[in-house]
């Protein structure tokens, strides 16, 4: 009880510095740089939004600190805490361009596959059971596949191809088991699922008529069972056919001739430049992952009366997008350095959609995966994962982290707990970030927590690095924990807690990094 109380007290104490609800008013020059924008060249992007806030009469945000730009930009692009080096070589460095080096150096690290083909599994439904069912192999070599096409940088109109074009077996030729990610195998749950992931749209809102063409392109795809367990053969049915008339959704008719294959018509169709959803979708989704939101939101539910809220910016990207032959690092190199990404989440306008107008970055909590291997990297701990499922049990190794996990059915407490998706529908409203009562006390009051820190082998060493200064210590911690160093004022109340009567320096170790995990700061992206 005694320990509680004094964490309580300590909590209480920080949260009146790191507490994002209170951001507005306290201002915390940790937050905002007193620099201007010091971004590569005029970004088309700050133009067309930053004129659009001026004519709304809306303020934008201060832009952010290097301190919190350096989080930031580690946990949006590779889903980790940056290491305490890399922050202190960060804030050290004083190149005009140190941010957009910084980018283009995690978007080529490993991480950067790992952490966006989290995001594309999702997307894709990557799941070895129900409802799913594409078993523990077919999960594999898919997750594999993902990933190098991110690794290699495989331009996204390729990738999209091999998705919708692709045969063969499920183990083999991975890219087929988009179609068997789909819950059913009848023409409208594929046109459904191919509405979805590459235009954006809900197929289910279509009118029946355009719906029925739809389905036409998808008619012809047949499955095969092998004797190797679970395997599954996708393929064109071989059967004869007559020439099929079909109209494209823009409402173009088509021939499509027998020995077409109406998957790569409706292929060539979908990845030209002309086409009004491709480039539009996919630049809304990668907004919308760096964002929280996309400039049409929600990014998979595009339709004539769901308008974009910046139309120019959108249309600007897609664009950049045909330009660069469909690279995406490019779209991700836009908007990273733009003005706009940089900005505060500290609004400077009263008006109530500032956050939504991306007037100031959007403050969001950290994806279950993200949070628990940043909690397990900061302990030096590990954690466990594993499927009930009998097909059959799977456990992972506890060093696995959590943003590496190919398959969705392999899941623990605290992920589900704290909003992971089930990729069940591939809508991105699976994922829920929002707080719940349950996270907070996990959080504050779970032996789970407590465990990982109290038992943690990695703040042992920094008390040894630290050899007694209390106040190079406390500067560890907030470095690991918060990316940043500690202000005057929190400096002070933590050495103060430090020189507490009968508190040896684990003890006050241990419970500064409770409280800061439990501080907003921590938890959110911001």
């Amino acid at each position: 009880m005694r320990k509680s109380r004094r964490r309580v007290i300590l909590l209480w104490s920080l949260s009146v510095w790191v507490s994002l609800p209170c951001w507005a008013q306290t201002r915390l020059p940790q937050l905002e740089s007193a620099k201007r924008y010091a971004g590569p060249g005029r970004n088309r992007i700050d133009t067309l939004v930053l004129g659009a806030l001026r004519e709304r009469g809306v303020e934008p945000a201060h832009v952010c600190s290097d301190e919190v730009f350096v989080r930031r930009v580690h946990l949006d692009l590779i889903g980790r805490l940056p290491e305490p080096g890399e922050v202190r070589r960060f804030l050290r460095s004083r190149a005009a361009g140190k941010r957009a080096i910084l980018i283009d150096d995690l978007l080529q690290r490993e991480a950067f596959a790992d952490y966006w083909t989290l995001k594309w599994c999702d997307v894709l439904r990557v799941k070895a059971e129900f409802p799913i069912n594409l078993w523990p192999n077919a999960v594999q070599a898919y997750h594999r596949w993902i990933h190098d096409a991110l690794r290699g940088n495989m331009p996204y109109d390729e990738f999209t191809r091999a998705l919708l074009t692709s045969s063969g077996s499920n183990f083999r030729v991975p890219p087929v088991n988009f179609y068997r990610a789909v819950q059913g195998q009848e023409p409208a749950a594929i046109a459904s699922a191919v509405a979805l992931t590459f235009m954006g749209t809900r197929f289910d809102r279509w009118p029946e008529s355009q719906q029925r063409n739809m389905e036409v392109f998808f008619s012809r795809l047949a499955y095969k069972k092998t004797a190797e367990w679970k395997e599954e053969i996708v393929f064109l049915d071989p059967a004869p056919v007559e020439a099929q008339m079909a109209s494209l959704p823009d409402g173009a008719r088509i021939q499509i001739r027998p020995e077409q294959d109406p998957r790569r018509v409706f292929a060539d169709w979908l990845i030209t430049a002309e086409n009004p959803w491709f480039a539009r979708c996919i630049v809304n989704r990668v907004w919308a992952w760096l964002f929280g939101r996309g400039i049409i939101h929600e990014p998979d539910d595009i339709r004539p009366d769901n308008p974009s809220l910046y139309p120019e910016v959108l249309a600007y990207l897609e664009k950049e997008l045909v330009r660069a032959d469909y690279d995406l690092g490019h779209i991700y190199r836009l908007i990273l350095n733009s003005r706009i990404y940089q900005q505060s989440s500290i609004p400077q306008s009263d008006d109530p959609q500032a956050e939504a107008l991306f007037a100031c970055y959007p403050v969001r909590r950290l994806d279950a995966e993200v949070l628990i291997d940043a909690l397990c990297w900061i302990s030096g701990t590990r954690e466990s994962y594993s499927s009930m499922i009998p097909e059959p049990f799977s456990f992972i190794p506890e060093e696995h982290p959590s943003i590496e996990l190919a398959d969705g059915s392999i899941t623990s407490q605290f992920l589900e707990m704290f909003g992971r998706p089930t990729r069940d529908t591939g809508l991105q409203s699976e994922r829920s970030n929002e707080p719940t009562d349950a996270q907070r006390l996990h959080l504050l009051n779970s032996t789970h927590i407590q465990n990982k820190i109290e038992r943690s082998r990695r703040l042992s060493g920094w008390i040894k690095t630290a050899k007694g200064n209390k106040r190079t210590l406390i500067g560890m911690i907030y470095v690991n924990v918060l990316s940043r160093y500690p202000t005057q004022a929190e400096r002070i109340i933590a050495e103060e807690y430090f020189q507490a009567k009968g508190l040896n320096t684990r003890q006050a170790t241990t419970d500064l990094v409770w409280a800061l995990i439990n501080t907003k700061e921590f938890l959110y992206r911001h």
